[in-house]
């Protein structure tokens, strides 16, 4: 190694305890210090400053709900590459009807406290269908969280009916719908966005329907779609975005990266990131995230065992039970192909992990606590 490689890696660890002084000191660091953390900071100081910044948000709680999946259709307008759940590439395609959906809820049990409704874009469908089902849910089961349709879906019925977004999550609302998820974010880059999924909702709206959400108050998630084509760079300018709306409007429940998963797509041909780069993303979302309360990792996409692990690098929320009901991530190769977690067998993986099971609603009110 030569004397400048000596004084550049001098320099660099230098920048980088600087900015781990700034977390640990609960100030907010810059977008530069954010993609510095991606390239050169050691994995083990990651989870270490990421732990530090979970702490001071929830404490030693891990969250989890009784939840349950619906997913109305896989018919889609649109074709995105790295998509295996749409009949674009999956080998079979389905379109539940209202009733059987509204007698799906009627048949769960009485422990779920949650039911969300998340599909493809369907190209037949206005928002008064699916405002429809909003309202046979909520009325087959009035004390049930409804999150539903995410901003991809929500602007797609909505122009389909002609309708504002504002106007079209009102009467969303108004239905019985409670909160929106996260997806459809994918990476906040137009130029990838057009390689990846061209015909998809622009960043610009995706913000656009969530801010109007918040302000109609309508709590929402957010997530974001990496390890396939996008850098470092890409990913912090996402979750910038993310927080300088969070900001604003403080309507975020949780963060959610999901990791791209290389099967049965157009995008098979790039390789998936290890397990490492998971962590570590886990790790600078939560220490950047510092106006997000929560930090989700997927169990259904990313396994069990990987989940328990994602809790050492600022995971707080293991999302829910899921009942074996959602084709999205097991269609892509997803780490549990039969998702389905019982209260006490998530209870177990959190205690192995050191932490205190905090049993939540929709909106993170603890119901049972240990």
């Amino acid at each position: 190694m030569t004397i400048q490689n000596i004084i550049e890696v001098s320099a660099i660890e230098s920048r980088i305890k600087e900015i781990a002084l700034k977390v640990l000191d609960s100030k907010r660091i810059t977008p530069e210090e954010g993609v510095m953390l991606y390239r050169d900071a050691e994995t083990s100081l990651l989870a270490l400053l990421a732990d530090q910044v979970r702490k001071r948000k929830v404490g030693e709680y891990v969250f989890y709900n009784r939840n349950v999946h619906i997913e109305p259709t896989n018919i889609c307008v649109y074709d995105c590459k790295f998509c295996s759940y749409s009949h674009h590439q999956s080998k079979e395609s389905w379109e539940l009807t209202v009733d059987e959906m509204a007698k799906t809820v009627v048949n769960l049990g009485d422990d779920i406290t949650e039911v969300h409704i998340v599909g493809a874009v369907h190209p037949g469908r206005d928002i008064y269908y699916y405002a429809d089902l909003v309202k046979r849910v909520h009325e087959a089961r009035p004390g049930l969280h409804i999150k539903a349709y995410t901003a991809i879906e929500i602007e797609y019925m909505a122009q389909r009916s002609g309708l504002s977004f504002e106007q079209g999550l009102q009467l969303l609302k108004d239905s019985g719908l409670n909160s929106l998820p996260g997806g459809g974010a994918e990476i906040f880059d137009d130029k990838i966005r057009e390689q990846i999924c061209g015909k998809k909702s622009s960043t610009e709206a995706w913000l656009q329907i969530h801010e109007t959400a918040h302000k109609l108050g309508i709590p929402t998630n957010a997530t974001i779609l990496y390890g396939h084509v996008e850098q470092f760079e890409h990913r912090i300018h996402h979750i910038e975005l993310l927080r300088n709306l969070q900001d604003r409007t403080g309507g975020f429940n949780a963060y959610i990266p999901l990791k791209f998963k290389n099967k049965n797509n157009e995008m098979s041909y790039i390789e998936e990131v290890s397990v490492i780069e998971d962590l570590r993303n886990y790790a600078v979302s939560r220490i950047y995230l510092d106006n997000f309360a929560h930090i989700k990792a997927y169990w259904p996409m990313i396994g069990k065992e990987m989940a328990a692990l994602s809790l050492a690098f600022g995971v707080d929320d293991l999302d829910g039970t899921i009942n074996d009901s959602t084709k999205i991530y097991s269609l892509a190769g997803a780490g549990d192909q039969n998702p389905s977690l019982n209260t006490d067998e998530i209870r177990q993986l959190i205690i192995k992990a050191g932490r205190i099971p905090a049993e939540r609603d929709s909106v993170y009110n603890i119901l049972r606590e240990g």
